[in-house]
């Protein structure tokens, strides 16, 4: 049994988690609708130390380092979310598509996802970035081309077990449309950890994006980027160690989040299927 200070350490967790989630997100939703002046150059600020005016202080072409990093959620935030929707989506319907007709399409299936599975997903994503070009589009793109593969599988193993349920079963005796099942009996029971996968994907597109602008694959220049920002600030990193640590604590943070919301979000969906 877990005890009274691991529980109260769960929801502390938690709360943080969620605070710091429902911050990036207002950010991102205020900073959407708002013109940017986060690329205005202004020498005299240059390297400026972090102050009471500027609480992250200035870079090498001085750039509000604050102003940056809260445009960068956006850019982040937005990437991550379309990613995950468009792997979600791609991932499931082939993983339930292959599972449920079996046999050979679903042995080719298999093939197609094990190629995939084949090749580290960071070290595929580097090459087609790279092949492409820089630029959100083709981050995108990249992205969602070696992050589909891990829905699909969960999605196929999950429709592998639902499909043996009886009531399954007896809704293709009674000749129910194939369409039909899958909307009605099949997709409400594998969502769950869909979900939980979808979570965890989140953090790692955020993950995935900024090592692709840190190595200059991403988002480009003046459009700020967490990795971009990280990759800039390492040129000056004795001299103004303020231009690393923001958006580096940012980074840190919103990862962080999502995988203890993750984490909690797994756990609740886990006791209400075994109570169910």
């Amino acid at each position: 049994m877990p005890t009274r200070e691991l529980i109260l350490g769960a929801k502390i967790s938690l709360y943080l988690a969620l605070s710091i989630l429902a911050f990036w997100l207002v950010v991102t939703i205020v900073f959407s609708f708002q013109p940017t002046f986060s690329s205005a150059i202004d020498l005299s600020n240059m390297f400026n130390i972090p102050d009471k005016q500027s609480w992250f202080g200035h870079d090498d072409l001085g750039r509000s380092i604050g102003e940056r990093v809260l445009h960068g959620a956006t850019t982040s935030i937005s990437i991550a979310i379309s990613v995950v929707l468009i792997t979600a989506s791609v991932g499931t319907v082939f993983g339930v598509f292959v599972a449920w007709f079996g046999r050979y399409v679903d042995l080719i299936g298999v093939g197609v996802i094990d190629i995939f599975l084949a090749f580290p997903g960071i070290l595929l994503a580097i090459a087609l970035a790279a092949v492409l070009g820089p630029g959100i589009d083709n981050v995108i793109i990249a992205l969602v081309a070696v992050s589909w593969v891990g829905f699909a599988r969960l999605a196929r193993a999950q429709t592998l077990s639902v499909k043996k349920r009886d009531h399954v079963q007896i809704a293709i005796a009674l000749g129910t449309s194939t369409t039909a099942i899958i909307r009605q009996h099949v997709l409400p029971l594998i969502a769950a950890p869909l979900i939980v996968e979808a979570t965890f994907a989140v953090a790692a597109v955020i993950v995935a994006e900024a090592g692709l602008s840190f190595l200059g694959l991403g988002v480009q220049p003046p459009t700020p980027s967490w990795g971009s920002m990280i990759k800039q600030g390492t040129q000056y990193l004795l001299i103004a160690p303020h231009m690393v640590i923001a958006p580096g604590v940012a980074l840190f943070s919103m990862v962080f989040a999502i995988n203890i919301l993750g984490d909690r979000l797994r756990d609740r969906l886990k006791v209400k299927e075994n109570n169910i």
